[in-house]
C-alpha cells in the first residue's frame, strides 16, 4: 500500500483530448488506496462523461457551481476542506490562465481558490500553446504560488505536432501524486480492531451486555486510518458512525466477534482488542421469549 492510502484527492478535469486519460488516472489513484472525488468543467464533459468517472471513483462527480442540492451545504467549500491534494489533470491553457488570474467563474476554479491543501497541475495542450509567452508567464505565476507542475511530456500530439505539451501518463502522474506526501507510521499496514460491547442472548428479547460506548476503539480506528493503515473495525452494537476510510464489520455476540476476528487476523499486521466483551453468556439461548412466572 502506498503513501496515498486513505488520502483525499480531488481530481479536476478540464477540456482537452487528454481528458480521456483521466479515467485511467482515477483507477491508478484508487489502486494506491486514495479516495477520489472528480470535478469536471463544462468543456471536459464534451470529451468524457461524468458517469464514467463516477463509476471509476465510486463517488458522485461534481460539475456545477450552481447545483442547489450541493450548494445548500456549501458543497464546494466542504470539498475544498476534504482534499489533501487538488490535482488538475489535464490542465488546459485556458484553465491555467484562469488560475493565474485568480478567476472563479465555475466550480473547479472556485474550488481552487477555496482549497488550502496541496495543489498540482498536469498541463496538456498543443506544443505551440505551451511555448507561448503568455502560457509560460502563467506557469511562472503558479510556481511562485507553490503550485506543483507535473509535466508536460514531449512527443506526438493529437493534432499531429511533435513537442512539449502532452499530459504525463496516468501511472507517472499517480507516482508524482504519491511523491507529494511524506510517509506515515502505518503506511502499508493492515490493522484489525475490535470495539464496543457484545450482547449475549438469553431469549429473543433479553440479553446480557454492558455500557461500553465503543468510543475508544473507534478513535483508534480513525487514528490508524489517518496514519496510513488499511483498517478493519469489528464492532459490537454502538451508536457511532464508522470513521471515513474504515471497513466496519458489525457483530452482536462474543462468538460472532471471535469468528470475524479469526477470519481476518492471519492477514493482519496489527491487532488491537478494544471491545468490552461480555463476561458471561447463557449456556443456551432460549428460542422463544421466556414467559413471566405466574407468581411474579
Amino acid at each position: 500500500m502506498s503513501r496515498l492510502n486513505n488520502r483525499h484527492i480531488v481530481l479536476g478535469i478540464t477540456g482537452g483530448i487528454a481528458a480521456y486519460k483521466a479515467a485511467e488516472l482515477v483507477r491508478r489513484l484508487k489502486e494506491r488506496g486514495a479516495q477520489v472525488h472528480v470535478v469536471m468543467t463544462a468543456a471536459a464533459q464534451e470529451f468524457i462523461t461524468p458517469l464514467t468517472l463516477q463509476a471509476l471513483s465510486g463517488n458522485p462527480v461534481h460539475t456545477s457551481l450552481l447545483d442547489s442540492e450541493a450548494e445548500a451545504a456549501m458543497g464546494h467549500i466542504e470539498l475544498a476542506r476534504w482534499a489533501d491534494l487538488l490535482l488538475v489533470a489535464p490542465a488546459s491553457a485556458d484553465f491555467l490562465a484562469k488560475l493565474a488570474q485568480g478567476q472563479a467563474d465555475d466550480l473547479l476554479s472556485t474550488l481552487w481558490l477555496a482549497c488550502q491543501a496541496k495543489k498540482a497541475v498536469a498541463p496538456a495542450m498543443n506544443q505551440a500553446m505551451w511555448a507561448d509567452a503568455a502560457t509560460l508567464a502563467n506557469m511562472d505565476v503558479l510556481r511562485q504560488r507553490g503550485v506543483t507542475v507535473l509535466g508536460p511530456a514531449a512527443g506526438e500530439q493529437a493534432c499531429g505536432d511533435v513537442g512539449l505539451g502532452r499530459m504525463l501518463e496516468p501511472t507517472e502522474l499517480a507516482d508524482l501524486a504519491e511523491a507529494q506526501f511524506q510517509g506515515r507510521a502505518l503506511d502499508g499496514k493492515r490493522v484489525l480492531i475490535t470495539a464496543g460491547p457484545t450482547r449475549e442472548a438469553i431469549d429473543p428479547v433479553r440479553y446480557i451486555s454492558n455500557h461500553s460506548s465503543g468510543k475508544m476503539g473507534y478513535a483508534l480506528a480513525r487514528a490508524a486510518c489517518d496514519a496510513g493503515a488499511s483498517v478493519v473495525l469489528v464492532s459490537g452494537p454502538v451508536a457511532l458512525p464508522c470513521p471515513e476510510g474504515v471497513e466496519r464489520v458489525d457483530v452482536s455476540s462474543a462468538q460472532e466477534m471471535y469468528d470475524a476476528v479469526m477470519q481476518r487476523v492471519a492477514r493482519t499486521d496489527l491487532f488491537i482488542g478494544c471491545a468490552a466483551v461480555a463476561d458471561y453468556r447463557p449456556a443456551q439461548a432460549v428460542e422463544q421469549k421466556i414467559k413471566k412466572n405466574a407468581e411474579t
